[in-house]
């Protein structure tokens, strides 16, 4: 269990760990989110009605210390992905595929996500929209969402994938702006309370760290727009590390990256690359996550599995 700071501990129930996993994955049981370590005995139970894999963060293009093969490690989850998958109906990606926005990185990246043979769904992190706003991105990975943000459902679960990286300032909280989140009080509009809710995006919609920017301005706003629903779970990426939160019904789960691992919140000068990887341990740090829902349980079972053994 490790201390973050910038959450605001006075609102209502709040619970926050800090796992060193590889892969998630999650149940959606009745609505309810809960998480495992992918890779035990517990996750190679069978699953519930609606099961799907998440990773994030493969930074392809990215060649320095602590891992100069990002692309080798993303075939590694993919492989976790596929050996975990069971009955899983998709795969999300939670932003930064890429380094730099480059249509070779993003060549790379998709021939390897495709090796999972699942249909994906994605959301760009800051490194995907360099080039031209994020639309050679927008074009290739979110053809239904030109703006980066789109919804969809699937078996009874209505996914919402959002996008907070634009005009993304050095250290400045993610954003989602005003266009945006008139879209997602619309889409939400009329749906019944019951209805289970995953919302993905790459940065953490809650505070994480204020001082590197590891949360959303205007996260607040919309998660008021979700607070209605019995069951929501928000995942996300960018940190490089698992960090959950529960705040009444609304579930937080961040995934740790394909590539390689930031420090905890305030624990180094700034954020970035820890280069200084013991040898051997790299793929302790890296991970992939199983999301599964379980029809009449109040939580989405949720699993993190290390790309080690």
């Amino acid at each position: 269990m490790a201390q973050s700071n910038g959450i605001d501990a006075r609102r209502g129930f709040l619970k926050c760990m800090v796992w060193a996993g590889t892969g998630v994955v999650w149940t959606l049981s009745g609505g309810v989110p809960t998480s495992r370590l992918i890779g035990s005995a517990q996750a190679a139970e069978p699953s519930g009605d609606l099961t799907f894999m998440q990773i994030s963060d493969s930074h392809i293009g990215f060649s320095a210390a602590p891992n100069t093969d990002v692309a080798g490690t993303l075939g590694e989850a993919i492989a976790k992905v596929k050996s975990l998958r069971g009955t899983a109906a998709m795969l999300i990606h939670t932003g930064d595929v890429s380094q730099l926005s480059k249509p070779a990185q993003f060549d790379t990246a998709e021939g390897i996500i495709q090796g999972a043979g699942m249909e994906t769904h994605y959301v760009p992190g800051e490194h995907d929209v360099l080039d031209e706003d994020g639309k050679g991105f927008f074009a290739r990975f979110t053809k239904g969402g030109l703006q980066g943000y789109y919804s969809f459902d699937q078996q009874g679960v209505h996914f919402i994938g959002l996008n907070n990286v634009q005009n993304l300032k050095a250290g400045g909280l993610g954003n989602l702006g005003a266009e945006q989140l008139a879209w997602l009080e619309k889409d939400l509009a009329g749906r019944p309370a019951s209805q289970p809710i995953v919302v993905f995006a790459h940065i953490p919609l809650w505070t994480v760290y204020q001082e590197w920017g590891w949360g959303t301005a205007d996260g607040e706003q919309a998660l008021s727009y979700l607070k209605r629903f019995g069951s929501v779970t928000v995942l996300n990426g960018h940190i490089h590390q698992i960090m959950q939160k529960v705040e009444g019904s609304v579930a937080f789960h961040t995934a740790l990256s394909t590539a390689f691992p930031q420090p905890a919140p305030g624990s180094a000068a700034s954020p970035g690359p820890v280069k200084d990887v013991p040898a051997g341990r790299l793929h302790a740090l890296l991970g992939v996550t199983k999301v599964t829902e379980t029809r009449g349980s109040a939580a989405l079972a949720i699993t993190d599995t290390r790309l080690e053994g």
